[in-house]
């Protein structure tokens, strides 16, 4: 396993800049996602890291190696691909001794290396079939054994799961993880598939028109995301625009906004130059719909919280999601799972909110007026 400096790098096609003065850094064995939009640059910063692709400009390392120019069969690397690439006319054992007989490894080493992969990702007992045998799972895991058998300091998967049904995703993905674990390999992982970066990352790196737009771990970029994107792009989000009413005792936030108020622990790094938040500032909300408490409308009216119409509910089996017209030309969905109290479409309520569950946005990734989910 090795770590992974970037720094610098670029690619431009014409005057298209696909990945732009990109900075990361990638620790040894670590479970490394670039997630993000079709278009966004993840799979070319890939394909750089592979020397699939030479960049434009800046540098990449290995360890204490610059491999920038290094062409892709003298890089410690193996690359799992999308379209699995297996070789149509070999069996699953000899598409996977491909790379090791390429290498020019022994033949008792390379049987025993092969063997110990194909046990490990559970088709041992089909190693004699021909990949047209198999189903698409199966293929993947094979593709996935072929990159291992090399014994690869830093494995690269380019969508490796998209082409796959949505259960068989689930259990492949806890396979590559453990695999990835055990064999100590530093992986990069692209995919634009949340749930997928959220469960099976060490951190991720969510990239926007060829930039990190925020890099780290998948609790902390849910929880605490710095932009609307990133926001967006992680799960389901509220947006809401509010005035900074008071600075409580503890650095809670009052927070006014047209629905009612809310109050927000000060997560926030910075909103303008001098670093803070004052009493006046217009913020933008995020508000995640699991953490929008929908409650009835009592006579006596409650503080710090939201009141809206119910528009319309969807039932989901393990929830049921709301969609609460604030009045104010905004919208806040809740999610509320089990057979807690939901609103009926057209019912009055209230929406309760922890202050630690109100993220607030960085000046400018926001919108002026109003919210959407």
């Amino acid at each position: 396993m090795l770590p992974i400096r970037i720094r610098g790098l670029s690619k431009h096609f014409g005057a298209t800049a696909a990945v732009d003065a990109v900075d990361l850094d990638i620790d040894a064995g670590e479970m490394f996602f670039l997630l993000g939009p079709s278009g966004c640059g993840k799979t070319t910063l890939l394909r750089m890291l592979a020397g699939f692709v030479e960049p434009t400009a800046g540098s990449i390392q290995f360890g204490e190696r610059d491999v920038t120019r290094t062409p892709p069969n003298k890089r410690p690397t193996a690359m799992v691909f999308q379209g699995y690439a297996l070789w149509p006319h070999m069996s699953v054992r000899q598409n996977v001794a491909f790379g090791l007989e390429v290498q020019g490894k022994r033949r008792a080493e390379v049987r025993k290396r092969v063997e110990m992969v194909l046990d490990a990702v559970q088709l041992l007992p089909m190693a004699d079939r021909k990949p047209q045998q198999l189903s698409g799972g199966q293929q993947q895991r094979v593709a996935l054994a072929r990159a291992l058998a090399v014994e690869p300091a830093v494995l690269l998967l380019d969508e490796p799961l998209a082409n796959l049904d949505a259960q068989l995703r689930v259990e492949l993905r806890g396979l590559v993880k453990d695999l990835c674990r055990r064999t100590r390999t530093t992986a990069v992982y692209v995919t634009h598939d949340q749930a997928e970066a959220l469960s099976v990352a060490d951190r991720i790196a969510v990239m926007s028109a060829g930039r990190i737009a925020q890099a780290g771990p998948p609790r902390e970029l849910y929880q605490r995301p710095r932009s609307r994107f990133v926001a967006s792009f992680l799960g389901q989000a509220n947006f809401l625009t509010a005035v900074v009413a008071e600075i409580e005792p503890g650095r809670l936030l009052r927070l006014r906004t047209p629905a009612g108020e809310i109050r927000a622990a000060n997560h926030v790094r910075s909103t303008d130059s001098r670093g803070g938040i004052s009493v006046g500032a217009r913020v933008t909300c995020c508000i995640r719909p699991e953490s929008a408490r929908p409650r009835p409308v009592t006579e006596s009216a409650r503080q710090g919280v939201l009141r809206g119409v119910c528009a319309g509910s969807t039932y989901l089996g393990h929830a049921t999601e709301s969609r609460l017209d604030l009045g104010d030309g905004s919208w806040l969905t809740a999610t509320v799972v089990g057979n807690s109290w939901s609103p009926a479409a057209g019912e009055a309520a209230t929406v309760e909110i922890d202050p630690d569950d109100v993220i607030i946005l960085e000046e400018g990734s926001g919108p002026s007026v109003g919210g959407d989910s």
